[in-house]
Formats: structure tokens, sequence, C-alpha cells
């Protein structure tokens, strides 16, 4: 049975991926890509990320909002594109919310580190690769106008 809703339709799609690459445009114009811990968008669309505040990617998205996150597993020929705007939030009881002990290792505070910033990805448009078509497939029905 096909989902019609686009964020049951693209969790579904990321579900046991876990690592996603999250893709910033510098000050410069270049792109910077780094991995993020995956975890599936919220019932809005939305994925949250933590991040030091002080991170390459967080100066990035003061500078330039539009993201880009990348999901794979290629052993399923699984590939999804999601664009979005990410906007930096900071609300000490999200992060609690979204803490997990493995976060230990890069941010050594623990959810009381004071540097860390949540990263709001709303999701703009999402692509997927469908292996039966041999094409990526535009995955519609996210809100563009729910953007910053």
């Amino acid at each position: 049975m096909a989902l019609t809703d686009p964020v049951a339709r693209l969790n579904e799609l990321i579900q046991g991926i876990d690592l996603a690459i999250l893709t910033t445009v510098r000050s410069d114009s270049s792109l910077h890509s780094c991995p993020m811990a995956a975890a599936p968008a919220d019932s809005e669309g939305t994925f949250w990320f933590l991040s030091g505040d002080n991170s390459e990617k967080v100066e990035a998205v003061r500078a330039a909002p539009r993201v880009n996150l990348c999901f794979a597993a290629p052993a399923a020929s699984r590939y999804i594109s999601v664009s979005g705007f990410c906007e930096l939030v900071r609300d000490r009881n999200m992060i609690k919310e979204l803490w997990h002990p493995d976060y230990k290792s890069w941010f050594p505070g623990g959810a009381e580190d004071p540097t860390l910033v949540l990263m709001k990805i709303v999701v703009q448009e999402a692509e997927y690769w469908d292996p039966s078509q041999s094409r990526m497939v535009l995955l519609t029905g996210f809100n563009p106008a729910a953007i910053l």
C-alpha cells in the first residue's frame, strides 16, 4: 500500500539508515558535507540535529540556511536526497529530549553543554532512487510555504 503522507513515506525510505550526510554552503559559496546521526523527521517534516554552536556547519547555516541531507542504504538500493532550510534553535528542553548517551563522545558536557545548538531542518522537497525506473523520483506534498 503506497503512503500518501510525504513525511511518512520519507521516514519509511530512511528507516534503518543510521547516518545522514548534511551539506551546507560556506560563506565563499563552496560546499561542506559532514556526517550526522540520523533520526526520522517529525510529523511536520522537520529533522532535528544537535551540533556545537562553533562548528563549521553552524557557521555555514548562519551565512546560508539552505541545506541538503543525503541518506543511503546501498545494499537495499535506497538513496534519498532531502532539500530544505535550516534554522538554529536554542531550546534546552528539546536538547534534553533528543539527547542520546552516544552523543557524549562529541559533547563531553552532555545535554547541559552550553555550546549545544539544535539544527532544525524543514524539508522543502525530497527525491529518492526508484530502482524499478532507474531514476530519481520526486516525493511531493511538502509545504514550501512553510519555509523561512
